[in-house]
């Protein structure tokens, strides 16, 4: 199975200023970071960020946060908790302003023509995109639970393992076992580009290549 762009949203976990030099790679991992973030820019895919009481952590890279089209703050360590899942799969809204509309057309019949109101058409449905494409830190903290509690809510849930980090390799690897033993992919940066742009034809192609060299 290979990861399909009008699928995916992307969410970036607590790569905050105050946090990030403390991270195992801590360079290589925000690059890294970046780089999805420019590859969803190029892909059309939903990116999402979170923070992690950013008052005390401080914010996200400006580089990709005025890219998010919401940044999460949060105080739970998985994002789920505060609110991502809401996010990421919004209520569809059709079928229960259809479901008033039949209400209120019913209601309506039995007043007089003269106050009888105009019931608006249902609004359309949000497409729903089940893939989650995840990095962040710390990986066996907040990435780590965002991850399993996103499974819990059957997402299809891709971890990035080059664009994670931890204080130390051994919990950020102790991370990595526990997520695929409980179903997660996981992936690195590069597998994401080129699974995303499946062909060398692809009008994002050089982009790509650009930003991977």
């Amino acid at each position: 199975m290979l990861l399909d762009s009008e699928d995916c949203q992307l969410v970036l976990v607590d790569y905050q200023s105050r946090l990030m030099p403390a991270m195992a790679e801590s360079t290589f991992v925000l690059a890294n970071a970046l780089r999805l973030a420019r590859f969803a820019e190029a892909f059309g895919v939903p990116l999402w960020g979170t923070e992690q009481a950013p008052d005390k952590l401080g914010e996200n890279p400006a580089e990709w946060r005025g890219m998010c089209r919401q940044t999460l703050v949060k105080n739970s360590f998985s994002a789920c908790a505060d609110g991502l899942t809401h996010l990421l799969r919004p209520p569809v809204r059709g079928k229960q302003n259809s479901q008033q509309g039949g209400e209120q057309r019913g209601n309506a019949r039995s007043l007089p023509k003269h106050l009888q109101k105009a019931v608006p058409p249902p609004l359309p449905e949000v497409p729903s995109r089940n893939t989650v494409v995840l990095a962040g830190c710390e990986a066996h903290v907040c990435l780590m639970q965002t991850a399993l509690d996103l499974l819990e809510e059957e997402f299809d849930v891709w971890v990035v393992t080059d664009a994670c980090s931890s204080r130390t390799e051994r919990n950020r690897d102790a991370a990595f076992d526990r997520l695929a033993a409980n179903g997660a992919e996981l992936v690195t940066t590069e597998m994401v580009a080129f699974e995303w742009l499946r062909d060398a034809h692809h009008e994002a192609f050089r982009s790509v290549q650009a930003l991977i060299r």
